[in-house]
């Protein structure tokens, strides 16, 4: 990692005024991220990293400001404004097609509402970015972050002979190619793969991910340090349409489990860090809080702030003798995650250790780990297990501003926001029962902007990091950013009911090919998401383009006891397993296995089972007398082998 001396690249600016009482949201949206795609075949049923996940989110936010419009002022004009009612579908569409994001007077979302939608086309170059390279950078040169980029160039070339399009030394099941997942229900143990891939169109996501995260950090900063006169007249400037004190950024692919020179879990940079990298060179940001609430630990997010803690702490030490007074760049880490899921799910040593570390100070480290438990009720979640020992990372970080300063302008608040933690995530990623009501990710974007209020001039960005149940990620999200809008006296009218099962399935029902349907009889908030979500949605293309990649040979294979896929080396496959009738059996003491063919699931149950359009999906022409071909769910059960006889 390289360490700036700050020599013409940070930029402390004198203390602004504080903003006004109100917090205004902008929402990042950002559609180069739509072009990190899975490219080794056609077939993405079984894919859980993949564009249609940023399309859940944004079911989300629409339905979220479908709902929270209800409980906004009346707009002043309010001739300008189409009935949020209830419409025909003819008429519906026929808006649909003239709506535009805060562009058009004659239709505008979030109206009356403290927030505003950003449609980004930033970028950065991985090899020209000062705070990509504080972060990937190397002292001998940026050998990471030149391979990254070459291994996406080169990989459609690298999968059409047959290859993996990342070399070999690298962590080939959780990154690049198939690992499994199993969800285990009773006797039942269902099997799919997680796939993540890199191809040309990779880095354009990646550089379109970071660069909306550092213009979401400059958002913040400046809305919270110019005068309110200055902010009405940027407001004004189309180059520089939002003032928000709050961001939410809704980009893939994630980031925290990647390190300075380490992709892993679908990561393949640290969007998180960089902002905070950032924040500190370009914006005279000193301090950071960043508040990692996915279900995964994120070990290369630790990681890297023990680096730059370490290497702040030494400098601070020398400047006791050298006489250097110039600020250095400090962070809390603090996570709440399931200590027995990726990456400490094989127990090994270091990772359970790092996923475990609770540091407050000695050797300038601020760093708490918490782990999530099951819970038996929402009573007892909220009284005694939010209150306990998740509400500590707040505390914590409360604790290390107090102690390197208080309040400042130098202070800004992270979120790594990931929703696979949600009540609502697939069985087979949280499969171990460390869940969150969803209803978690409103209070804690409560809790965290309060924070940010008394100690960051308001400065909140929260980052989508994991999440991979359309579900999971509608409701997370939509609870999330119901949270970070401040509506001021209105906010105790939300209502935890918004996101509930039942009003769940209204949101994200789907037609076939992902198409909204559109019932006459829908309530008048489902309505609204739907035309809401038209406008985000618009121009996104979410299919795999035509590829010259062949179809992939490989297949789907137990996992078997004992055997570790996270871990395969590159080129090492293991031998795939014929068959099993009915009843069958190993020998050797292997478990036995019976395999169970059941027709495809239409829907999801109350369990939070797989809820993709893959799974969801229906004819439009059903009724018509034509029969969808449907793809059979396989279903292995898991038995202990009988005592042997004598």
């Amino acid at each position: 990692m390289k360490q700036d001396n700050g020599g013409g690249d940070a930029l402390p600016l004198p203390l602004g005024q504080v903003h006004s009482a109100t917090n205004k949201l902008g929402i990042f949206l950002q559609d180069a991220c739509l072009n990190h795609r899975y490219i080794r075949n056609r077939d993405t049923s079984n894919i859980v990293e993949r564009p249609e996940r940023i399309k859940a989110v944004k079911v989300g936010i629409s339905a979220a400001l479908a709902r929270l419009e209800d409980l906004a002022e009346p707009p002043k004009d309010p001739d300008k404004l189409k009935s949020q009612g209830a419409s025909e579908p003819d008429d519906l569409a026929a808006a649909m097609g003239r709506m535009a994001i805060q562009s058009r007077e004659e239709y505008a979302v979030g109206a009356g509402l403290p927030l505003e939608i950003k449609k980004s086309a930033a970028s950065v170059d991985l090899l020209d970015d000062k705070a990509v390279k504080f972060v990937h950078g190397d002292i001998e040169g940026d050998v990471y972050l030149e391979n990254l980029k070459h291994w996406a160039k080169e990989s459609e070339e690298r999968i059409s002979k047959g290859e993996s399009e990342i070399p070999e030394g690298l962590p080939q099941g959780d990154l690049y190619r198939a690992s499994f997942a199993s969800s285990i229900v009773g006797t039942e143990y269902v099997i799919f793969s997680l796939h993540a891939s890199v191809c040309p169109s990779s880095m354009d996501a990646i550089q379109g991910a970071l660069g909306t995260v550092c213009e979401a950090v400059g958002t913040v900063v400046k809305a919270s340090r110019s005068e309110p006169a200055d902010r009405k007249a940027a407001s004004s400037s189309p180059s520089d349409l939002l003032q928000a004190s709050r961001a939410f950024v809704a980009i893939r692919p994630p980031g925290h489990h990647c390190g300075e020179d380490s992709p892993s879990g679908f990561c393949f940079v640290n969007n998180v860090v960089v902002g905070a990298a950032h924040a500190h060179l370009r914006h005279g940001i000193n301090r950071v809080i960043i508040l990692d609430i996915d279900l995964h630990h994120g070990n290369g997010t630790q990681s890297l702030i023990w680096q730059i803690n370490e290497e702040s702490y030494r400098r601070k030490l020398e400047s006791k003798y050298s006489g250097e007074t110039k600020p250095e760049l400090q962070v809390y880490y603090g996570s709440v995650h399931d200590i027995l899921s990726y990456p400490c799910e094989d127990g090994k040593p270091e990772l359970v250790q790092a996923a475990s570390v609770s540091i407050h100070g000695p050797h300038g480290q601020y760093i708490e780990n918490v782990h999530l438990v099951p819970y038996d009720s929402p009573e007892q979640f909220w009284n005694v297990v939010y209150k306990g020992p998740y509400s500590r990372l707040l505390d914590k970080a409360e604790e290390f501003l107090g102690q390197t300063g208080g309040p400042g302008d130098d202070v800004l608040v992270f979120i790594s926001c990931g929703f696979d933690a949600c009540e609502h995530e697939y069985p087979s990623m949280s499969r171990h029962q460390r869940k969150v009501p969803a209803s978690f990710y409103h209070r804690f974007a409560r809790d965290a902007a309060a924070l940010a209020d008394r100690y960051a001039r308001g400065r909140l960005v929260s980052v989508l990091e994991g999440g991979y149940s359309d579900r999971a990620l509608t409701s997370g999200a939509m609870a999330h950013i119901c949270g970070l809008v401040d509506l001021g006296e209105k906010t105790e009218c939300v209502k935890e009911v918004w996101w509930d099962l039942d009003n769940l399935v209204k949101a994200t029902k789907k037609g076939k090919r992902g198409r909204q349907s559109l019932p006459g009889t829908s309530e008048p908030w489902v309505q609204r998401t739907l035309e809401i979500l038209s406008v985000l949605d618009e121009g996104c293309q979410y299919s795999l383009p035509s590829s010259r990649v062949p179809p992939s040979t490989r297949t789907l294979r137990g996992r078997k006891k004992d055997q570790n896929y996270a871990q395969l080396d590159a080129g090492t496959t293991p031998p795939a397993s014929p068959p099993k009738r009915r009843g069958g059996r190993k020998s050797n003491d292997v478990t036995e296995v019976e395999t169970v063919v059941a027709p495809s699931a239409t829907s999801e149950d109350n369990s939070g089972s797989r809820t993709d359009a893959s799974v969801e999906a229906k004819s439009e022409t059903e009724g018509q007398g034509v029969v969808q071909k449907k793809l059979p769910k396989v279903i292995l059960h898991v038995r202990p082998l009988p005592e042997a006889k004598s």
